[in-house]
């Protein structure tokens, strides 16, 4: 997968780690938050690939899993680049629009934060998709892999979150379908992260249990 990058600017998929992280800390609009948010939902679905690839044999549709991962992550990879595009389009309008027209210059921006707002959702849906697969695989999956799964959940909770609240935040508080639809997925990965939490803890009381029954022979 390559991704096409700005013609001023690398495609991030094409630099070093530590490019990447050095471009998220220069003193520049983007990539930012919403990039940041996307990088770790794709970092979540890989594991969530790479655990489903080893649970072959608990999950028999474990390789429709890894497709379904996979897809995911380079959705999530994708969006990472988008949501750089994007902010860099909202400050380019926003420093273009200059003039006496003040009220038609608050329009134009929020139309401008409306249409950025597309893919911190998109990063926010892709989160969840994440998260829940993530949560499966956590319950299903090679007891192994245990620790892999729950932590592509949380690292899939918290991209969806940041990004989630980058929507809030573009919105500030307009009556926008949006902001609703946000929230239900934030719920719904709250929901992914309590049933692989209960899965944790169930694996702690056997552990503990045989830990119990190992001291005792």
């Amino acid at each position: 997968m390559r991704l096409s990058g700005s013609a001023d600017g690398p495609a991030f998929l094409e630099l070093e780690l530590e490019g990447f992280l050095e471009l998220v800390s220069a003193a520049q609009p983007a990539p930012a938050a919403g990039s940041a948010a996307a990088m770790t939902v794709a970092l979540a679905a890989g594991l969530c690939a790479m655990a489903a690839r080893l649970s072959t044999r608990q999950m028999p549709d474990a390789p429709g899993l890894v497709v379904a991962a996979e897809q995911l992550r380079d959705r999530a990879a994708t969006l990472c680049q988008a949501d750089a595009e994007a902010f860099g389009r909202l400050v380019s309008a926003i420093r273009e629009l200059r003039g006496p027209d003040l009220d038609g210059r608050r329009r134009r921006i929020t139309e401008a934060l409306s249409q950025a707002t597309e893919v911190p959702l998109a990063i926010a849906e892709t989160g969840a998709g994440v998260a829940s697969l993530a949560a499966r695989i956590a319950e299903c999956g090679n007891p192994n892999l245990l620790g892999d799964a729950v932590a592509a959940v949380l690292l899939a909770e918290a991209g969806a979150r940041a990004a989630a609240t980058l929507v809030l935040v573009n919105l500030k508080g307009l009556p926008d379908e949006r902001a609703s639809r946000v929230k239900r997925l934030i719920a719904e990965i709250a929901e992914s992260a309590r049933r692989a939490g209960r899965h944790v803890e169930s694996f702690e009381t056997v552990a503990g249990a045989e830990g119990h029954l190992n001291g005792a022979v």
